[in-house]
């Protein structure tokens, strides 16, 4: 299933937070699970309250939309333990038509992997190859690798060197002990002295014939006995194929995770000598492997906009996503998409009004939970239904709501507007940009941000501390102009400081900021549109 992401603006307030989870949750009634409330910022100490209220969780956070491996439709999944034999390994590499083969312990961990690089490295660049030995393999795994017959059966693992005996007898018994294997052709006087000397096993190779007297000696000696149609030369590639994939495995291949940037992991495959990444998750546990052919297919991340429809206000990477739907309440900005996508615009007091009249459409209330997310975002972004922003469908979404939770709306969005403003030992810096949105109004380019205050003395308090934060939050961001709402509930306006050049500042009326303004209280509906009016006409 591939999900959706709902995710309100950076620097979340709580009608961008309960929205957010409240519209989850409604779509996901027809879809379980399919769509995930999201954030890209933190929770401020309002928004918290709300959550705790109602018994939700704070919604997932996401940095950035940019696609991600965990995003990719497909990565090739097998893997094989690392003790298994090349042999065997390779056989899968032809099985699964692929050129590389992750290699795991018994606990799935990634090791490494084998490769044709590898075994082309291993196998055929090198001039001289070490002594032939064996880990514990049991006879009838010996015989299959060298594609033999048994002709006299061990109970024993066999662990030892392999030695082909084409040197003088009396050297290659020299050098033989009781776990050893030795590689014969047909030379019955070489097969009964080799048996004779108790080693581990023959193998008896070219299909020679192993005769009555070497097959009873062999079983009263304990030597096991293998036939085979390989050549001598043949038989020893076998068995050196047949050492585990561990000893020759490659440890440099590219690791990754479900969280590496789709652009960051090609980059790496391009870059690796194997053309191949891993995925792996915590604790190295392996998850799956990309290779080239794994990019073909273009992948986004599918999202739903709540309470913006501006670039600068979305979160990172937004340019990557697929937009599904907008849901807003605010002025339209520059978003655009390269399909049709359903855009709901309505000029109301909270984007949860908006959540709120899909449930009353759709003739099921929400849970009590859901509603009181609901009703928090309203009474938070109308300010209890004081601001001017506030419709007719707000104050029937706050009664329709206040009756499924059974709240008093006047006695609860009071203590939810304190929360906001229960500054504590917040920097001023950390309060203005707390909520603080940008724009792009007639070329230039504008941040806004609205700090809520029970009255105008902490603004008048802080004044200098508020202009010297202003002026470098301009200077950093880069921002033509920087302007700073502080906000009273109970006073019914605003105190506005503004950093800018001073021909802007003469444009826009702010010459000698801070200055109070009588009934600014909606940053959307009072101030945006009589700065706008004030710059247009510049």
């Amino acid at each position: 299933m591939n999900q959706v992401y709902i995710i309100g603006h950076k620097k979340p307030d709580t009608d961008s937070i309960c929205s957010a989870l409240a519209y989850a949750q409604f779509l996901n009634r027809k879809e379980p699970g399919k769509y995930i409330a999201a954030r890209c910022g933190p929770v401020n100490p309002e928004t918290v309250f709300a959550l705790k209220t109602f018994g939700y969780k704070s919604p997932e956070y996401i940095e950035s939309v940019v696609p991600s491996v965990s995003d990719m439709p497909f990565t090739y999944t097998m893997s094989a333990p690392a003790d298994l034999p090349t042999i065997d390994i390779a056989d899968l590499m032809t099985t699964h038509d692929v050129r590389n083969y992750p290699l795991t312990d018994e606990n799935g961990r990634f090791q490494g992997i084998l490769s044709e690089y590898v075994l082309a490295r291993t196998y055929v660049t090198r001039q001289k190859i070490e002594q032939l030995s064996f880990a514990p393999i049991t006879l009838e795994n010996l015989s299959r690798i060298v594609k033999g017959t048994i002709i006299v059966p061990s109970d024993d693992l066999i662990e030892g060197k392999v030695y082909i005996a084409i040197d003088a007898l009396h050297v290659t018994l020299s050098r033989l002990t009781e776990n050893d294997i030795a590689i014969v052709g047909d030379n019955e006087p070489v097969q009964l002295a080799l048996i004779a000397a108790g080693i581990a096993a023959i193998i008896v190779a070219d299909s020679a014939p192993v005769g009555e007297r070497a097959i009873r000696d062999a079983r009263e000696k304990g030597v096991a006995v293998i036939s085979t149609c390989l050549d001598a030369f043949g038989v020893g590639k076998m068995i050196n194929l047949s050492l585990p994939a561990r000893n020759i495995m490659a440890t440099d291949c590219p690791v990754i995770t479900g969280d590496t940037t789709i652009e960051y992991a090609k980059h790496l495959v391009s870059d690796s000598r194997y053309r191949t990444a891993i995925i792996v998750g915590e604790d190295n546990q392996y998850l799956g492997m990309l290779s080239r052919n794994t990019f073909l297919q273009d992948v986004a991340k599918q999202v739903i906009l709540l309470d913006h429809n501006e670039y600068a206000q979305a979160v990172d990477g937004i340019e990557t996503a697929e937009i599904l739907e907008i849901i807003d309440h605010h002025r339209i900005g520059a978003i655009t998409t390269l399909r049709p996508i359903r855009f709901f615009n309505d000029p109301v007091g909270s984007t949860c009004t908006i959540i709120a009249g899909k449930y009353m459409d759709s003739g099921t209330d929400p849970d009590i939970q859901t509603a009181g997310l609901l009703l928090s975002g309203i009474l938070s972004d109308t300010l209890v239904l004081r601001l001017s922003t506030t419709t007719d469908q707000d104050r029937a979404a706050v009664r329709y709501l206040a009756e499924v939770t059974d709240t008093d709306p006047e006695e609860y969005g009071t203590e939810l507007i304190r929360k906001a403003m229960d500054f504590g030992d917040a920097p001023i810096r950390d309060l203005l940009t707390a909520d603080m949105k940008g724009y792009e109004l007639f070329g230039k380019s504008i941040a806004i941000s609205q700090v809520m205050v029970p009255t105008y003395e902490f603004a008048q308090m802080h004044a200098e501390e508020i202009k010297t934060d202003a002026e470098s939050i301009r200077s950093a961001q880069n921002l033509d102009i920087f302007l700073a709402l502080f906000t009273s509930v109970f006073e019914d306006g605003s105190v506005v400081f503004a950093s800018a050049p001073s021909a802007l500042l003469e444009t826009m009326e702010l010459t000698d900021s801070p200055v109070t303004m009588k009934g600014v209280m909606s940053r959307k509906n009072d101030f945006i549109p009589y700065l706008g009016n004030l710059l247009k006409n510049s």
